[in-house]
């Protein structure tokens, strides 16, 4: 009987401690959710185009129990976002103006994220004979000369007012002219629209591969001199603007120039499409 009852007692104690163990490494780490949970983050349509956010946006919230609020509009507007201290942090691609912004004190830390580059897509045929043409400045005039469709973002975003100083340097001046369309719209669909009228368009790279299987445009022009698109990260002054999200806009910085979101850029959809949409520029 004695035995019996040694023997009962070990079986419960394996039991129960088996499931103490287990029930002990199924508890998950939890996450601290902040006492400010919600970061603005305002950025190009062209992070969101290409899926890229889509893919950290759910990763960045797992690991910082932050809910991140994206707001894709055109560069321009992001920046003006920030300087109105409507976001938190900014993901753009117009060094310039950025700069600009750093300077009145708008935005701080201001650092490089990735790069990836411009190119001019049109029509299969290239009626402009833009492919052969010397440089850049001949392909923008042989479109100029010849009348050829251009759509245009036409929405002050970052490849808005890159194409704008293109054509500024090579000395033209297309605003208004019939063959000329702005359209006001972010990268996607600014593609799509010069894929149904079959006009030129200039985009980043990142874009065009995203949207290559939905549209009917080829890569005409690529690789010319002045054409890399670099992105930025910074964080909006709590200093003027009081109210923002710093930790949270810090924390997604931080987050976007880890060694292992670094890694990820640069891996994301290579194998779809051969090549990577974005390069990564951290600590470089």
């Amino acid at each position: 009987m004695k035995r019996i009852f040694v023997l009962l007692s070990l079986f419960f104690l394996l039991i129960f401690g088996a499931a103490g163990c287990q029930e002990k490494g199924a508890t998950p780490a939890k996450t601290t959710t902040p006492k400010n949970p919600e970061v603005i983050l305002a950025t190009t349509t062209s992070t969101v185009d290409t899926g890229l956010l889509d893919q950290l946006k759910p990763e960045f919230e797992q690991k910082t129990g932050y809910k991140l609020k994206i707001v894709a509009v055109g560069t321009g507007q992001a920046l003006k976002m920030g300087e109105k201290g409507e976001a938190d942090v900014l993901l753009t691609h117009a060094p310039k103006d950025e700069e600009a912004l750093v300077a009145k004190g708008y935005v701080i830390d201001r650092q490089p994220v990735m790069h990836n580059d411009f190119i001019i897509v049109g029509p299969k045929n290239d009626p402009a004979g833009v492919k052969s043409a010397k440089d850049l400045n001949e392909a923008l005039k042989r479109i100029y000369e010849k009348k050829a469709l251009f759509i245009s973002r036409g929405d002050d975003s970052g490849t808005d007012k890159k194409e704008k100083s293109l054509w500024k340097a090579a000395g033209l001046n297309p605003k208004g002219q019939s063959w000329y369309k702005e359209a006001g719209v972010g990268m996607g669909a600014c593609l799509q629209l010069a894929s149904e009228k079959q006009g030129y368009s200039l985009t980043d790279r990142g874009t065009y591969l995203a949207y290559k299987g939905k549209i009917d445009l080829a890569l005409i022009r690529e690789k010319d001199p002045g054409l890399i698109n670099y992105y930025h990260v910074m964080l909006v002054n709590p200093k003027k603007y009081p109210k923002v999200n710093y930790e949270g806009a810090k924390k997604f910085a931080e987050f976007l120039l880890s060694p292992e979101v670094q890694k990820e850029i640069s891996e994301f959809k290579k194998n779809l499409y051969g090549q990577s949409l974005f390069i990564p520029d951290a600590h470089k």
